[in-house]
């Protein structure tokens, strides 16, 4: 296993990078790219939280179980610890919107401040402007709100079995959305409609904890990986097929087939890539924008989104005055790129350096 004496994995930084880099390529190229990586993403941000968290409740669940007051140290730990790490700069985005009147905030500034923003778009079938992508921050946090008790109350013969009806579950509730005829974004953004990812980090998770030797030997074989994205790019090219642009396939099995595709990307990280992958994972630059991954996340749509920054907008008015002094970059989708993701690259380092490295710092003060 690839991980520092304290723990810490170190190649799911490189993971997180990879995610968020993802979603950037979706969402700053969104006038010419047509392949759903930004999804993709998304789902390995997905997979990799069931890991993480599931393997954290699990090990508290074995420390605290059984002894006087360990169901509420274990509640109290675990979300405090969240709390700490994705509250502050959460609510203080959604405070500097809402002073500088960014539509649509004002006006569902309640589904913003209690992580309900995937339900007011699933209600509404309508996406929400420039905070689109709070929708999976609120899907995660719904997950974090059950599974604590989830973990903690299951008799632990039943984990795999829960774990897989979490994800038949999710699947079928899409099919079901999808038949029904509800518009796509009500199964892609629905919390109960991605838990077969966040089951299948939950199994990786449990197989990790109690099965270690099975762990090493299925995750040291790449060639799974590699098994693994063709069949979600057979998906995509399925999807494709179809004359309407949203269809069973990528209403239904694109996250599914994303979502293995994140089990053996993320768990033969785990294990520990080596060569060329094992590089670029534990590189400088890999590992330090996978711990600025929730800032660039969270700002990349304020820096720069392709439907909503007009051309008043700061960044829009930067690139026309450099297309102004350098006419030649003005179509170049290459050099637009790179200066949309060097501008949230800075936007998360002072985020990360001011607010949440300090922030951070208290969780083992708090959550003991």
């Amino acid at each position: 296993m690839r991980k520092t004496s304290s723990g810490y994995y170190l190649q799911l930084d490189g993971i997180r990078f990879i995610a968020v880099t993802l979603v950037l390529v979706d969402h700053l190229l969104a006038k010419i790219n047509t392949i759903p990586l930004g999804p993709l993403g998304v789902n390995l941000f997905f997979v990799l939280s069931g890991f993480l968290i599931t393997g954290i409740l699990i090990k508290s669940r074995e420390k605290n179980e059984g002894t006087p007051g360990g169901f509420g140290r274990y509640l109290k730990k675990f979300y405090i610890r969240r709390t700490i790490r994705i509250f502050p700069i959460y609510y203080l985005t959604i405070a500097l919107l809402y002073l500088f009147d960014v539509p649509p905030v004002r006006d569902t500034v309640w589904w913003c401040f209690l992580y309900g923003t995937n339900i007011w778009i699933a209600v509404n079938q309508h996406w929400m402007g420039s905070i689109d992508h709070f929708w999976s921050l609120a899907v995660e946090e719904q997950v974090y709100i059950f599974m604590p008790f989830l973990i903690f109350l299951t008799p632990k013969k039943w984990f795999v079995q829960v774990f897989f009806s979490m994800s038949v579950m999710s699947i079928l509730l899409r099919l079901y959305f999808h038949l029904s005829g509800y518009d796509w974004v009500v199964p892609y953004v629905t919390m109960p409609a991605c838990l077969d990812a966040f089951g299948i980090g939950a199994f990786m998770a449990w197989l990790r904890i109690h099965h270690p030797e099975k762990f090493i030997s299925l995750f040291s074989k790449s060639w799974l990986v590699w098994l693994s994205l063709a069949g979600w790019i057979l998906v995509i090219f399925w999807a494709k097929s179809f004359p309407e642009t949203h269809n069973i396939a990528n209403n239904v099995f694109d996250r599914l087939f994303a979502s293995v595709f994140g089990f053996f990307l993320i768990g033969n990280a785990v294990v520990g890539y080596k060569g060329a992958m094992g590089w670029l994972l534990e590189s400088p630059v890999a590992s330090y924008l996978g711990k600025i991954s929730y800032g660039m996340y969270l700002y990349h749509n304020f820096v720069y989104n392709h439907y909503h920054s007009g051309p008043t907008h700061p960044t829009v008015r930067l690139m026309n005055k450099i297309y102004q002094y350098v006419p030649a970059l003005s179509h170049s989708l290459l050099f637009e790129f790179i200066l949309l993701f060097s501008l949230t690259v800075m936007v998360a380092s002072v985020s990360w350096f001011v607010i949440e490295k300090p922030i951070n710092a208290l969780k083992d003060r708090y959550a003991k």
